[in-house]
């Protein structure tokens, strides 16, 4: 059983409660445009497995060290993370036909700064957007997703809040 914290759009911004909110997780996700790589120094100080990608505002380090796509296993769900996917009914292009080759059952993506958990009936996996952790940006709250992974069975999914500024 693992508990994943997940993270997208921190546009660089480190905000205390994200060591907080995820303290009791064994790894953290971060679906791109993390825009300073010292955000991804400072959650590998917090769990031993961060996973992250590289978005569209990333450059220098993030890029470097971050590939745009990843696809992993995790307590045998096969999870695709990207910062730009789409999302069912309106994927990017190429993503459908690449989730299906896959066998994707989680997609994790970011970008919209819209908070969104929707199974995907059709392709039969979960897609999970965790809206923008930072303050760069149109959205008005904040958000963090945690998941719980226990072999095939995910659940657990909490939504959090960051009321006020940083």
């Amino acid at each position: 059983m693992k508990r994943i914290g997940i993270l997208s759009d921190t546009h660089g911004c480190w905000d205390e409660r994200y060591a907080l909110h995820f303290a009791d997780c064994d790894e953290v996700w971060h679906a791109g445009d993390i825009g300073d790589y010292g955000i991804i120094e400072r959650l590998q100080d917090l769990v031993s497995v961060v996973r992250a990608v590289s978005g569209n505002i990333d450059h220098g380090m993030v890029r470097r060290k971050c590939q745009e796509l990843e696809i992993f296993d995790v307590e045998g769900i096969r999870v695709l993370l990207t910062h730009i996917g789409g999302y069912p009914g309106k994927r990017a292009k190429g993503m459908k036909q690449l989730l299906r080759e896959e066998r994707i059952q989680l997609m994790v993506d970011g970008h919209s700064h819209i908070l969104k958990v929707i199974y995907d009936k059709e392709l039969g996996l979960l897609h999970i957007n965790p809206g923008a952790a930072g303050t760069a940006g149109w959205h008005r709250v904040r958000t963090l997703i945690k998941l719980t992974i226990d072999g095939a069975d995910m659940r657990d999914c909490e939504v959090i809040e960051l009321a006020g500024t940083v």
